[in-house]
């Protein structure tokens, strides 16, 4: 890793949503989460750990990625805050921004082989196109290894046939959602990073919020009755920091301007960022 300015932490913005499926003020959310930190202290009781001794630095917002050159923009962004830090965490934005991202680290781990992908996602995004639905589908093409391609929070009735289908075709591995009713997060993420990680590839997360039940995400459109807890996902957040091959993250597909009165899922996602700083303060 880079290392060069000694940051631990990097987040910076991703304003997404001029390609959405459906219409979304989702290029609002990354104020809304930095200003929901500040309700939070730095002090986890659980992993007795104190955020304040770890580096943190933000990088800014990319302010019209909806492009080529926008993409380009954020590819870039990535892989110089991936040169500054250990870790690197991308606010959205829509779910588009996982392309980009995920194409800056690879960008700067020097091969595409060298990258595995993990998404927490209701939904399997192999869309045709370019849009929030199609980021897989798009780093599969551009030669990320579908064979390292782990997606957790698969939804029930949320999904076509046709895509469940090719994901299979693929190699992709897919944990639906009814699998975390009898298995720990713990132990799903351990068999998500030694398939991605195969080989000794590092990893890129994306948290889809959407993956969520919708009572706990209401500015998440698509997110559906019977996702995944708000618990369950800090518990991810936690273990993908806390995982040394896993280099960049990023939060997506929250509109801000929709969310409940007390703001309940900016809130999560600002929990996210904390939950993945605790898990990098505790690596090994």
């Amino acid at each position: 890793m880079g290392k060069s300015s000694g940051f631990d932490l990097a987040v910076f913005g991703v304003k997404a949503h001029l390609t959405s499926i459906s219409a979304t003020n989702a290029h609002e959310t990354p104020a809304a989460i930095r200003a929901a930190l500040q309700r939070y202290s730095l002090w986890s009781w659980q992993h007795d750990t104190d955020l304040s001794t770890l580096v943190a630095a933000d990088f800014g917002d990319v302010e019209n990625p909806d492009s080529p050159e926008g993409e380009a923009e954020t590819a870039q962004l990535t892989a110089r805050a991936l040169e500054a830090s250990k870790l690197a965490i991308a606010l959205g934005g829509d779910n588009s921004i996982t392309y980009a991202v995920a194409k800056g680290a690879a960008d700067f781990l020097g091969d595409i082989s060298k990258l595995g992908v993990i998404t927490l996602d209701a939904h399997h995004d192999l869309r045709d196109g370019v849009s929030n639905g199609s980021p897989i589908r798009r780093l599969v093409e551009l030669g990320v290894d579908p064979t390292k391609i782990v997606q957790i929070g698969i939804a029930d009735f949320s999904n076509s046939p046709e895509y469940a289908d090719l994901a299979k075709e693929l190699g992709i591995t897919v944990i639906s959602r009814s699998e975390l009713r009898s298995r720990s997060p713990k132990e799903i993420w351990q068999q998500a990073i030694k398939i991605a990680g195969r080989d000794g590839a590092k990893i890129h997360v994306d948290f889809d919020v959407d993956v969520c039940d919708r009572a706990v995400v209401p500015a998440c459109p698509a997110a559906a009755p019977g996702g995944i807890s708000a618990d369950e996902l800090r518990q991810f957040a936690y273990l993908a920091g806390n995982s040394q091959n896993v280099v960049s993250v990023d939060i997506t597909e929250i509109d801000a301007t929709v969310d409940a009165a007390d703001q309940r899922t900016v809130r999560l996602a600002a929990l996210l960022i904390l939950e993945a700083a605790a898990g990098l303060a505790n690596r090994a």
